[in-house]
């Protein structure tokens, strides 16, 4: 079965151009012209991959990836005809996993539309083939086969990729993980997104274990790393 691509996005002449590159690939391809369009598409049609367009009417993009992420953890790939960065950063914080900025090549974007894809199919099969036994960490116990997360015995709701990252964090304690090698081992070796994304994610992560006691330290130039509370600085 294909899978199902929705495209929300307010230009007829963009709608029509990814729609013609998706159905060449083989994928299944519904619009949406606005942002309340884009969330009734989506609720109904249950996509496997979401592009949205920043700027939209009824509801801009941002507002509508927040509203996604309450219920699902499907790839969502931002639009945009900005540049800012801080447009991108914004999107990711929303929840976003990729960002494009238009104009763009669309065999490029069909191949960032196949790459997020990929993630999905590699997460959902880990997640049936990993039987892991569950790691403790001072106060914090991360079981991989129920995909749960306990802080002093209460369960923290993660993201998909906070678990993943989370996961990475754990099973390399006081070792430093470079963005580079985090990108790697959580979205995949052919992510096609920024590196601040791990940054983001990061900041999540914090706050959702902000009382537990092991931390998340930066470690300045290189990336971050996991430290349980007997090795704090």
């Amino acid at each position: 079965m294909p899978a199902k691509i929705l495209v929300a996005d307010d230009e007829p002449n963009i709608v029509k151009l990814l729609r013609m590159y998706l159905r060449e690939e083989g994928y299944d391809v519904v619009a949406a012209r606005d942002g309340r369009e884009a969330l009734e598409r989506f609720r109904s049609e249950k996509p496997d991959l979401v592009v949205l367009d920043l700027m939209m009417p009824q509801l801009g993009g941002f507002e509508v990836c927040t509203e996604i992420r309450k219920s699902s953890d499907i790839p969502v790939i931002m639009l945009t005809a900005r540049t800012d960065d801080v447009d991108k950063i914004v999107g990711l914080e929303m929840g976003a996993d990729d960002y494009i900025t238009k104009p763009f090549n669309p065999r490029e974007f069909v191949a960032r539309v196949k790459a997020n894809l990929r993630r999905r199919d590699w997460d959902r099969a880990g997640a049936e083939e990993k039987n892991d036994e569950p790691i403790t960490i001072d106060d914090v116990t991360l079981d991989p086969a129920g995909r749960d997360v306990l802080v002093a015995g209460e369960r923290v709701r993660l993201r998909q990729r906070e678990f993943d990252l989370l996961t990475a964090f754990m099973r390399h304690p006081n070792v430093a993980l470079d963005r580079e090698r985090l990108l790697s081992m959580v979205w995949g070796e052919d992510f096609y997104g920024d590196a601040r994304t791990i940054d983001v994610h990061v900041a999540w992560l914090r706050e959702k274990l902000k009382s537990a006691q092991p931390k998340i330290e930066t470690v300045w130039g290189v990336g971050y790393k996991f430290v349980p509370a007997a090795d704090a600085s």
